[in-house]
């Protein structure tokens, strides 16, 4: 038995509008603190060479530049909404690095949604000037990218559904207010989970804080950090209010773990 690092970007922590909000001169939305500076939620996981992207938020050209980001190998989608799914286009970039189509993993309802949105690039009629070089590949079971096997959990979201994913010690959960018991069941033993946490306030399709936290206790990670954060949440003064091992997350943020591995490194489409 072999381990491998896996490291954790946090690309970004925000809500649907990011933080600042346009036209908001809330506290939060005009703080200087870098924590308080949100842009729209996910995250990179690196794997040896291998570089996975969980949803192209609005926000990811910005993102990349940031993280100095030279290489996507495989995104992973959890839903469609706007704020998790409109930077696609931002993946031409870096199809001119990639000699075979990028592949795009979520469920077979999510990646129906993108292909009917994004026709200019999967629908060949349509084909037209530079587009991203992408396939769609539904997942309904685990997969294994790049030696890293990845679990997909479903979620509710309100009315609708979202997949979390479960990667060795890590999970990823965000856009949710529920977690069917069939997905709490694969989420045991967690070193670290980043957990849907939007504000203090309920709200119709995510958790809110006080829910976090509960959840997050029922879950039993040895950490867990919030995510897709609204404006309503300050940093400094609410981070310090949470229970012990959880905190919040934040944009840039760098995690690393160890994960075990039997099998040399190997790229599975």
């Amino acid at each position: 038995m072999q381990s491998q690092k896996l490291k954790i970007t946090v690309l970004g922590t925000g809500t649907s509008t990011g933080v600042p909000v346009i036209g908001c001169n809330c506290a939060v939305c005009s703080s200087s603190h870098p924590y308080n500076q949100r842009t729209r939620c996910s995250i990179l996981l690196s794997y040896g060479k291998y570089n996975i992207l969980i949803d192209t938020s609005t926000d990811l050209r910005q993102q990349a530049l940031r993280e100095g980001m030279r290489h996507v190998d495989a995104v992973l989608y959890t839903h469609s909404h706007a704020d998790h799914l409109h930077g696609i286009d931002d993946l031409r970039s870096f199809s001119l690095f990639s000699p075979e189509p990028i592949p795009l993993y979520g469920s077979e309802e999510t990646l129906a949604r993108i292909r009917r949105s994004f026709c200019y690039i999967f629908d060949p009629a349509e084909h037209s000037g530079y587009i991203p070089n992408l396939r769609l590949c539904p997942i309904a079971g685990s997969v294994t990218l790049g030696g890293l096997e990845i679990t997909p959990l479903p979620l509710q979201h309100g009315y609708g559904v979202s997949t979390g994913y479960r990667c060795g010690p890590f999970a990823y959960l965000t856009d949710c207010n529920a977690i069917p018991q069939h997905s709490l069941e694969l989420l045991k033993g967690l070193d670290l989970l980043i957990l849907d946490g939007l504000r203090f306030k309920p709200h119709a399709s995510h958790f809110n804080i006080p829910q976090a936290v509960a959840m997050a206790k029922t879950i039993g990670a040895r950490q867990t950090l919030l995510t897709h954060l609204s404006h309503d949440v300050e940093h400094l003064r609410d981070d310090a209010e949470l229970p012990d091992g959880i905190n919040l997350a934040y944009d840039g943020q760098h995690l690393c773990l160890e994960v075990a591995t039997e099998v040399a490194e190997q790229v599975e489409p």
